[in-house]
């Protein structure tokens, strides 16, 4: 069958966005690498990077091996993911006649899913550790998830044939599928390893262990912002979708309005965390108001292709006090996350999609999952009246993401645990990763490297540990 001129120019231009916005999205591994880094202490500093680069690295083949085939092959039984599925594949895409280009966007996506998971146990972990839970998570068991949820065979998905609910669930860009998993992971290695040394102190009240840098923190903030561009818009992957009955609306206009209420939503978060924190600490934290940031747009990425602006502000006024209450509650309960990953991942995950099922609008339903077909009736927002199906879809989701996770994940890290590979011994920690596994640590002049009886002292608790 020829194509036409005009289809031809279409599929690029359609092509040329898709690919853009997965260019996006990579960068933000350099937000999460920023982020992280200026997050820990300065002994610790060379590793995160680390684990960062080896993130992308290791997702990269594994899901390139399994994980694609998994969340979107096709084959006899499409249906199960665990049947049919195809080995390598990189055709019969759901949707799509573009497969490099989709392939590539869907990676961006798996390789951020096991940086959230990596801020859960920062300084304290084996490196080895870091290689085997990368692999297992973006190979096997986020693809599960993202083919439940969008593949068009998923059960949960709202392009199924058969619609959970009369709905499926809408998590347009991830706030459960990427978020939600992350943080669930990151929750279970948190606990297992338990809190970092020093953490808390004999009566149980928490020390503060504050990041080494915080220009590299607000760096990494405004690259993941500036990445998050690619990461809810861009989920429409084509641009060039005209609705029915306009001369002036498609896609196009939708993918505006995505980036506005992403924006919104993390803005309102950001500052609501700024005055927020301000009441409960007494000072201004320029920290804190970069997590409330990162925790709206987790929670918009749910829903930010349909909601309307306004309600984008009413998810990140929420997000920021979900996020704020899990972190008092993280502390009494003695849950370390040096990054609060799974506080804002997995929280603020969590809430998005909750919002999402309240707050979806009807008309925007249609525009994202039925190109704005005319005469289509389907289920939106509770709190705007379009009934139970929507918002029983949403929380199905979340119930079923933190089973699965946890079923998957706490093993593995137990299992780690159990064989000795999964947290440094007590010296190393207090001495610091760089020095004790890297050879040296991030900066040159960094203070511990001139104490006179650093390298005697980690020298003699090394010899201890050998006897």
């Amino acid at each position: 069958m020829e194509v036409s001129w005009e289809q031809s120019v279409t599929d690029s231009i359609n092509t040329i966005y898709l690919l853009f916005s997965a260019y996006l999205v990579f960068v933000m591994q350099l937000g999460f690498a920023m982020l992280c880094a200026g997050s820990v202490r300065a002994k610790n500093a060379m590793n995160i990077m680390l684990t960062n680069v080896v993130d992308a690295v290791v997702g990269s083949i594994s899901y390139y091996l399994f994980g694609f085939a998994f969340a979107f092959g096709v084959g006899s039984n499409s249906s199960n993911p665990f049947i049919g599925t195809t080995f390598f594949a990189l055709k019969d895409i759901p949707n799509t006649s573009y497969d490099y280009s989709y392939f590539l966007y869907q990676w961006a996506f798996a390789i951020a899913v096991a940086g959230i998971t990596s801020g859960s146990i920062a300084e304290r972990t084996q490196f080895s550790a870091y290689l085997v839970f990368s692999f297992f998570l973006t190979g096997f068991v986020y693809p599960v998830v993202a083919h439940w949820v969008w593949s068009s065979t998923g059960w949960l998905s709202p392009s199924s044939s058969h619609l959970l609910f009369g709905s499926g669930a809408i998590d347009f860009a991830g706030s459960g599928v990427v978020h939600l998993v992350g943080g669930i992971a990151g929750f279970w290695g948190s606990v297992i390893e338990g809190p970092r040394v020093g953490r808390f102190d004999a009566f149980g009240k928490p020390v503060p262990m504050r990041g080494h840098n915080a220009t590299l923190v607000v760096l990494g903030t405004f690259l993941l912002w500036f990445g998050w561009f690619g990461f809810n818009p861009g989920s429409f992957d084509k641009i060039l979708v005209p609705y029915p009955n306009t001369n002036d609306q498609g896609n196009w206009t939708a993918i505006g309005r995505t980036a506005v209420t992403t924006t919104l939503a993390g803005s309102t978060a950001g500052i609501v965390t700024l005055f927020g924190r301000r009441l409960l600490v007494g000072h201004w934290d320029a920290l804190d108001v970069c997590n409330g940031v990162l925790g709206g747009f987790v929670a918009i990425t749910s829903g930010c292709a349909v909601v309307e602006p306004w309600a984008a502000i009413v998810c990140g006024f929420f997000s920021a006090w979900i996020l704020i209450g899990l972190n008092i509650l993280a502390l009494k309960l003695h849950f370390d996350d040096p990054l609060e990953a799974t506080q804002l991942h997995g929280g603020c995950g969590a809430w998005g999609l909750i919002f999402t099922g309240l707050f979806a609008k009807e008309e925007f339903v249609i525009q994202a999952y039925e190109s704005g077909e005319l005469g289509v009736v389907r289920p939106y927002g509770l709190v705007l009246g379009g009934g139970w199906g929507l918002i029983g879809s949403q929380v199905v989701e979340v119930l079923v993401i933190v089973f699965w996770v946890s079923v998957t994940m706490g093993p593995l890290f137990y299992a780690l645990h159990k064989l000795n590979i999964l947290r440094i011994s007590r010296h190393e920690e207090v001495a610091g990763l760089d020095i004790s596994s890297h050879g040296g640590y991030a900066y040159v002049a960094h203070p511990e490297e001139n104490h006179p009886h650093f390298y005697a002292d980690y020298m003699r608790l090394q010899a201890q540990d050998q006897m």
